[in-house]
């Protein structure tokens, strides 16, 4: 009885909502299963786009796991952490983003049974991790290395993984087209990681296969003044000067007071001016360089002075472009006109401003550096340039790793199904229950495969089923679907390829997230502190109104009430 009437211990904040236990680790898994939901028909080569319109207005088509994963406005604290992996495997890998979230949806289902029917979470992430362990061992064993080969192999092998990248995206049909811009954008840059060196323009109009790739740097023409096109638009050979200084008449900004005694003093004072400014202009031409561009503005009177002595100029050009052109022509960017010697100015072979489309172009090709590229995407809609440029960002992104970790892997499911019989071959030697959770973790696998069926349009289970038959044989490892029959092929004699580095980066995202997700057995959300904030902040903005309003009334007509 006296146990009975003790007062209840209030630990948290009235209001405070707590969920924990199994119902708890149910909800987040399904709650990650509806965003893996949401990519699941982004996957492959026969993969659907998705349009996303946000509050602003905007629309954004895209085929992207990565990029949807961002835009998607994710509020439940669990699905964030898949926002997260499919942002990390970007940025590290550039391609797999949709592949990731569905690995990690896919390993939760798996282990939902499992958690219903009382299992204890820790058991199931420790086996997910040995079964992970394995998977990557196994990827290392199956991997073939592209070291060794001749330039012309090795460009044709990255243009197959560039292919492979591009299959799914919406630039699809013109994959060859665009791989080999790819391979030969990367190779331009060379040993440097910047991706920054590769520039993308987008101008609408025109097919996609008008897109070009520049061997330097291209951007648009700036804004420029009279006297612009009395300037030669073609050089050969010639030499750059790079400036971030103003080339325009300023009056001084000193805030000095001039007495004058006499008016042609004054005109002194206008006269040192314009002297100031020609100084400049004279160094400039002194220097010897024919191409003058500089980040600030360059006036129309220097425009002028210029194309009266044929010298090309370009002001407001963009920092990022100044660089790019900076490290193609070997010149550097000058703060001053003083002192110019020849080893800061830059050269290239040819330099031109050409039309592309409705747009004036200035191109820079032949450059000495050669550390940088430019591609020029063309095409119909706004947002199909926006997602080619997407699509790119993912190829240039494989290719670059390809270089780095030059191992490849069958694609196409191939190797995810290697993996998955190698798991349920090494599940049977496992005593106790960890075999079932390695055999629930291998049957995960196979969703790469069967989703990819699934958006062909084939009988996912028929294809499934002859790729576990071709797999068990012991001969079959590089065999994965066939979309173009709906049956199945040698993925590698296909030329369906992607880097070690996708799936051994994607495999170990995926299960860190769904152990991280398994792990979390209470959730606390307290929305009083939230809405205890806002409402002090309210009564302080009203408390000032009515101490605003009782200040008004004191000071007019309110003086009669005293």
């Amino acid at each position: 009885m006296a146990a009975m009437l003790q007062p209840q211990i209030i630990l948290l904040k009235e209001g405070t909502d707590t969920s924990q236990g199994k119902a708890q680790v149910v909800s987040n898994i399904n709650a990650c299963t509806a965003v893996a939901d949401a990519v699941r028909t982004t996957l492959g080569p026969r993969g659907m786009d998705k349009l996303i319109h946000d509050d602003k207005g905007n629309t954004t088509i895209s085929n992207d796991g990565a990029t949807i994963m961002k835009l998607l406005d994710i509020v439940h604290p669990a699905a964030k952490i898949l926002v997260d992996i499919a942002k990390s495997q970007d940025s590290e890998v550039g391609d797999g983003t949709t592949t990731v979230v569905l690995l990690a949806g896919e390993f939760l289902k798996e282990a939902k049974p499992f958690i219903e029917d009382g299992v204890y979470p820790q058991n199931l992430i420790r086996s997910y991790r040995t079964a992970s362990y394995l998977a990557i061992e196994k990827i290392k064993e199956i991997a073939v290395s592209i070291e060794g080969k001749s330039m012309e192999e090795k460009k044709s092998l990255l243009a197959k993984c560039a292919a492979t990248s591009l299959s799914s995206k919406l630039i699809g049909g013109e994959k060859e087209f665009f791989a080999s811009m790819v391979v030969d954008a990367v190779m331009a840059i060379g040993d440097d990681d910047r991706l920054n060196l590769i520039g993308m323009k987008k101008v609408p109009g025109g097919h996609m296969r008008d897109s070009f790739l520049v061997n330097g740097v291209a951007f648009k023409k700036t804004f420029s003044y009279a006297g612009f096109e009395q300037q030669p638009k073609k050089f050969l050979n010639p030499k750059i000067l790079l400036l971030n200084i103003e080339l325009e008449l300023k009056s001084e900004k000193e805030n000095a007071e001039i007495r004058l005694t006499d008016p042609m003093q004054y005109q002194s004072i206008v006269d040192a001016e314009w002297n100031i400014i020609y100084d400049k202009l004279d160094k400039c031409v002194k220097s010897g360089a024919k191409i003058i561009l500089s980040r600030l503005a360059i006036g129309d009177l220097a425009t002028q002075y210029f194309a009266d002595r044929d010298i090309f100029c370009a002001g407001r050009v963009a920092e990022e472009d100044l660089r790019r052109v900076a490290a193609a022509t070997g010149g550097t960017v000058q703060t001053s006109v003083n002192n110019i010697v020849d080893e800061v100015l830059g050269s290239c072979e040819v330099f031109e401003e050409k039309q592309v489309g409705n747009e004036r172009f200035n191109i820079f090709s032949g450059c000495p550096s050669g550390q940088t590229a430019t591609i020029v995407l063309r095409g119909g809609a706004d947002q199909f340039i926006e997602e080619a440029e997407r699509s790119l960002h993912d190829a240039i992104m494989i290719v670059r790793r390809a270089l780095k970790n030059s191992t490849v892997v069958p694609g196409g499911g191939a190797i995810d199904m290697e993996i998955s019989r190698f798991l349920r071959m090494h599940a049977r030697s496992i005593a106790g229950k960890s075999q079932l959770f390695i055999n629930s973790y291998a049957k995960a696998l196979e969703i790469i495969p069967r989703q990819l069926c699934d958006n062909a349009g084939f009988d996912a289970t028929d294809v499934l089923n002859k790729l576990r038959q071709k797999h068990a044989l012991g001969t079959g490892a590089n065999y994965g679907v066939d979309i173009n029959t709906g049956g199945i092929a040698d993925s590698f004699a296909n030329f369906v390829w992607e880097p070690a580095v996708v799936k051994i980066n994607a495999i170990n995202a995926a299960t860190e997230a769904a152990c991280l997700i398994l792990s979390v057995d209470e959730t606390v959300k307290n929305p009083k502190s939230e809405s205890a904030q806002g409402e002090a902040a309210a009564s302080a903005m009203a408390g000032r109104g009515r101490g605003g309003a009782a200040f008004r009334g004191r000071g007019g007509r309110g003086m009669r009430r005293r």
